[in-house]
């Protein structure tokens, strides 16, 4: 249930880490993760994250749409940053997706999943064998990918107007929109999460030679709507 206001933080875990401090916290019945006293997410919900996975999907091309039998693979789909859980758990619950690589930077998070609170979310997808965890920077790893993925899921901050570390920033740009669609194979989805819409990244996703830009709303009780960014590398 969400938080009261009588309700007061507990810190579960602190952590230095390789970008900041990480903290894992509960707050009535949800875990918070913050970084660097930035809240990042927790568990109230989960349909936006859910969306990004289901949206990615859905905008892969008809043909690009293999069967979960025969003799064609599934697609490949990466989730950069792995946060409280719910976009893995969802893409692993989906026998459609073939092989599911989730990059998350900082090792605290990994272990709230494997050993930690959070293991209650992603305990079945981290035994998935399609599911691959690695622990290294989004930016760098997208960097050294070439023609690998169908989709990319971004969720690593609160959009592209508002990124938790300055580092961050170049992923949204000319540059880093060019090492997405360098990663993707032809046709392939990129899908980033974000806590309002940004015209101005939609054009930059279109200056970067992606079509099929466009934005979807996830209805939240008050407030601007989240939204999930959906661009296409053209074939």
């Amino acid at each position: 249930m969400p938080p009261t206001s009588y309700d007061t933080p507990e810190v579960l875990d602190r952590r230095e880490g390789p970008f900041g401090e990480v903290v894992l916290r509960r707050q009535g019945g949800l875990l918070q993760i913050i970084a660097n006293g930035c809240f990042l997410m927790d568990t109230s919900d989960g349909r936006s994250e859910r969306l990004l996975v289901d949206a990615a999907f859905a905008a892969l091309d008809g043909s690009r749409r293999p069967p979960v039998t025969g003799g064609h693979c599934r697609p490949a789909v990466l989730v950069g940053g792995l946060g409280v859980g719910f976009s893995l758990a969802h893409a692993a619950a989906d026998s459609r997706w073939g092989r599911i690589t989730v990059v998350e930077r900082e090792p605290a998070v990994i272990d709230w999943h494997r050993s930690g609170p959070l293991s209650e979310t992603t305990r079945e997808a981290l035994a998935d064998p399609r599911t691959e965890i690695v622990r290294a920077d989004l930016l760098d790893y997208i960097n050294e990918a070439y023609d690998t993925f169908d989709a990319l899921c971004l969720d690593i901050d609160n959009g592209p107007d508002w990124t938790v570390t300055e580092g961050n920033r170049g992923l949204y740009g000319p540059a880093g929109l060019a090492s997405c669609a360098r990663a993707l194979r032809s046709g392939g989805v990129l899908a980033v999460w974000s806590a309002q819409p940004s015209a101005e990244f939609e054009e930059t996703l279109r200056n970067a030679g992606f079509t099929q830009v466009r934005t979807e709303e996830v209805p939240v009780a008050r407030g601007v709507p989240d939204v999930v960014h959906l661009a296409v590398r053209p074939g």
